[in-house]
C-alpha cells in the first residue's frame, strides 16, 4: 500500500491555501491563534500533527479530540526544537560582545554540556526533535530528489579545524572554494574555524578579485586562531567591508564544545548529534569532498567517506580530492593507501592530489557523481 504524502505546512498563508482537509497534514511552528475562527471547521484526524505551534486551550482540546498529535514548544531551553529555518551566526552570536560572550551559541552549549552524556529523557527527546527540523530545514535548502541528489551542487570542505589564519593552507582552501563558488558549486563546510572556515570565506569573496580574498585574509590573520582576541571582530570587519557575500553552508556541532561557529557561511545547520552531522556532511556532498590538511578529525572523515564510496551508500560514488601532496602522499601515505583501496571499483577515478585550486575545479568539472547503478564490469 502506497501512504499519501506528508504535506508540511510552516506558513498561514500555507495553511489557507490547503484548505479545510488537515489530514496527512504536518504543522510546524505556526501561530494557529491567527487562524482561530476558522480552525474548528478544519479536518483533523490521526494523521495530523502539530509540531511546536502556538494554539488556545480550546485548539488544543479541538485538536486532541479529533485524534490529531500535538507536541507544544517547551518552555524554559536556550534552543527552540521545532524550528522551522536554519540557523544564521547573527542569531548564534545574539548576545555577544568582545568582553563578555553570553552568545546564543554559548548558552545553548552550557545547557547541552551539563548532561552531554547522559541527557533526561525529555532533554534527549527534544534535542533529537532539535536535530529532525535542522534535517528538515536542510532537506527543503538543497531540494532533495527521490534519488538522493541534490538541486545545488554540493562540493565539501574538510581539514584542521586548528589551521590558523596565517597558515598557506587557510590561504589555498579559500581560493580553492572561492573558484568553486565561482563555478556554481555550493560549497559546505564543517561550520568551525580553521579550514572550515576558510572555505565559507571563499565561497563568501566568490565574484570578487583575488586582491579582495588576499585583502580580508589578511585582516583576518590579525586574530590568527579562534582564541586570540578580536576573532570575531575581525570577520565582521571583513563582512563590513565585503557586503555582499555569496552563499554556502556550514554544518556544525555542539558535541564538541563551544567552538565558534565562523561567521562566512549564509546558512547554519547545528546539530546536537555529531553522528548525524558528520553522516550528513558526507551525504550531501555528492559533488565531491575537498581535503586539507587536518588531524585525526579529518582522517576519521577520510575514510568516512572512501566507505561510502566503497560501497555506494548514498546511491553515488563521489570524488575525493586531497588538497596537500606532501601531507597526503608523504607524510601520511593516506593517498596511496586509498588508490590500493579503490583499485579494479568505480571510484578509483575518482581520487586526486594537487596543490593547485584551479586544478580542483577542473578535476571535479570532469568527473561528475556517478550513480551506483551504473556498474563497472570489474565490480
Amino acid at each position: 500500500m502506497t501512504l499519501p504524502p506528508d504535506i508540511r505546512l510552516l506558513t498561514v498563508t500555507d495553511l489557507q491555501e490547503q484548505g479545510p482537509n488537515l489530514r496527512h497534514c504536518t504543522l510546524q511552528g505556526l501561530d494557529l491563534r491567527a487562524v482561530q475562527g476558522d480552525w474548528f471547521r478544519m479536518t483533523l484526524d490521526p494523521t495530523t500533527t502539530l509540531l511546536g505551534c502556538t494554539l488556545t486551550d480550546e485548539q488544543e482540546l479541538y485538536a486532541i479530540q479529533q485524534g490529531a498529535h500535538v507536541f507544544r514548544e517547551p518552555q524554559g531551553l536556550p534552543y527552540r526544537p521545532f524550528r522551522t529555518e536554519l540557523y544564521t551566526w547573527r542569531e548564534l552570536l545574539e548576545g555577544y560582545n568582545d568582553q563578555k560572550d553570553r552568545s546564543r551559541d554559548l548558552l545553548i552549549y552550557e545547557h547541552f554540556v551539563q548532561t552531554r552524556f547522559n541527557p533526561p529523557i525529555s532533554e534527549a527527546l527534544w534535542q533529537r526533535l532539535h536535530d529532525h527540523a535542522i534535517d528538515d530545514a536542510l532537506r527543503e535548502l538543497l531540494d532533495f530528489n527521490d534519488n538522493g541528489m541534490t538541486n545545488e551542487r554540493c562540493v565539501g570542505f574538510m581539514g584542521g579545524h586548528g589551521t590558523r589564519r596565517d597558515d598557506p593552507f587557510f590561504s589555498l582552501s579559500a581560493k580553492t572554494a572561492k573558484l568553486l563558488a565561482e563555478a556554481d558549486y555550493f560549497v559546505v563546510s564543517g561550520g568551525g574555524p580553521g579550514i572550515m572556515e576558510a572555505a565559507n570565506l571563499g565561497a563568501y569573496m566568490a565574484g570578487q578579485s583575488g586582491e579582495a580574498l588576499d585583502e580580508a585574509i589578511a585582516l583576518l590573520a590579525e586574530a590568527p586562531h579562534y582564541t586570540s582576541p578580536g576573532y570575531h571582530e575581525k570577520a565582521m570587519m571583513v563582512i563590513d567591508r565585503f557586503p555582499a557575500g555569496g552563499d554556502s553552508l556550514a554544518i556544525p556541532t555542539w558535541f564538541y564544545g563551544h567552538e565558534p561557529s565562523n561567521l562566512f557561511a549564509s546558512h547554519i545547520a547545528k546539530y546536537f548529534a555529531n553522528s548525524l552531522r558528520e553522516d550528513t556532511l558526507l551525504a550531501i556532498s555528492l559533488y565531491g569532498i575537498v581535503f586539507a590538511p587536518g588531524s585525526a578529525g579529518t582522517t576519521q572523515e577520510i575514510f568516512m567517506d572512501a566507505a561510502q564510496n566503497h560501497y555506494g551508500t548514498f546511491n553515488y560514488y563521489s570524488p575525493m580530492v586531497f588538497l596537500g601532496t606532501h601531507r597526503y602522499q608523504i607524510d601520511t601515505l593516506i593517498y596511496p593507501l586509498l588508490k590500493q583501496l579503490a583499485y579494479g571499483r568505480t571510484y578509483a577515478d575518482l581520487l586526486h592530489i594537487t596543490d593547485e585550486p584551479q586544478e580542483v575545479v577542473s578535476f571535479l568539472r570532469n568527473h561528475p557523481p556517478v550513480p551506483v547503478a551504473v556498474k563497472t564490469t570489474s565490480q
